[in-house]
């Protein structure tokens, strides 16, 4: 299963309807965590999401409403005995908050703490580039790598079926067939999470060429100068940046509280200026899923490679590494 679920939509003040950040991120045999703000544990319960199901946490920065969240969960996690290591991605900057948080949560999980200090792979298809914030912020990026289809009509004329399937899947060819012949490419598919930033380079290269991308709308567009204050994007730049990097959907959130729990305004400015995308904007506890599959055509140019190996390996094994919010 491939799922985003929505904990929480809100910036630095929740509302009556939208609790702090916190979204989930269901891939395959991974439960991804980013920025569980204040009441994620709670937002869980909700949202039918259990402890068990986070396998990794995924910080962009230390401003509260990105990570106050963070002792909640991982106490939750210590009470119902998640059994497997949980890997833990944050700024190196934000060391010492990390691990105030940490230490007033309940011990008992294993927690693998993964800090960054620069762009690149932090895990095995997972990447982190630098944002434009008030303090060190990191957007992440997901890839599955890309892969093969096999066509069934091209198989029965090879003669190839049953055990041997495999076998050509695994050694590339087979009593002269190739894999390539029986077969047309598959793009991998994409995932974006970025937030807290004004519009800036890193934030084009983690939305280059994604299925989905969950941006930050703080603002609307009339309130622009706040946002240029503040270090946020606004709706329309959220679209635009869908747009140019050729998005198929767009999932708006962190909404500042001066809008209320209506989302119509941001949603419209956004959608005006987000080319062929799809312009959601996220309400708490909604479960969105990924489009369907990019379809191969020949000579169709693919907008980005993998970043590393291959996450078809459910065993995600992790690469080490040492106002408005």
């Amino acid at each position: 299963m491939r799922q985003l679920v929505v904990l929480g939509t809100a910036s630095q003040v929740p509302t009556r309807t939208r609790n702090h950040n916190g979204y989930l991120l269901r891939w395959d045999g991974e439960g991804l965590l980013f920025d569980p703000g204040e009441g994620t544990q709670r937002q869980m319960i909700h949202a039918g999401v259990s402890a068990n199901m986070i396998t990794r946490i995924c910080l962009t920065h230390v401003h509260g409403d990105h990570c106050f969240g963070l002792p909640g969960v991982l106490s939750r996690m210590a009470l119902d005995a998640v059994p497997h290591p949980v890997h833990l991605h944050f700024p190196s900057s934000g060391g010492d908050v990390l691990r105030a948080l940490v230490s007033v949560s309940t011990p008992g999980v294993d927690l693998r703490l993964h800090p960054h200090g620069e762009g690149g792979p932090v895990a095995d298809g997972l990447e982190v580039q630098p944002l434009k914030h008030r303090i060190e912020t990191y957007g992440y990026r997901l890839v599955e790598p890309d892969g093969r289809t096999l066509l069934p009509e091209r198989l029965q004329a090879a003669g190839i079926s049953g055990p041997d399937t495999g076998r050509l899947q695994r050694q590339g060819s087979l009593a002269g067939v190739r894999l390539d012949d029986v077969s047309a490419a598959r793009p991998g598919q994409r995932f974006a999470f970025v937030m807290d930033t004004a519009p800036c380079r890193g934030a084009e290269e983690l939305a280059d060429g994604v299925d989905l991308l969950v941006a930050e709308s703080t603002f609307a567009d009339d309130d622009a100068g706040l946002a240029g204050q503040y270090r946020h994007l606004t709706a329309g730049q959220a679209g635009e940046l869908a747009a140019h990097a050729g998005a198929r959907t767009l999932v708006l959130t962190h909404f500042s509280a001066r809008y209320g729990g209506d989302a119509t305004l941001l949603s419209a400015q956004a959608r005006a200026r987000a080319g062929t995308a799809a312009v959601i904007a996220a309400e708490d506890l909604q479960r969105i899923g990924f489009p369907r599959r990019r379809r191969w055509s020949p000579g169709a140019a693919l907008q980005r490679g993998p970043v590393t190996a291959s996450m078809l390996n459910p065993s995600f094994s992790p690469v080490s590494q040492g106002g408005h919010s």
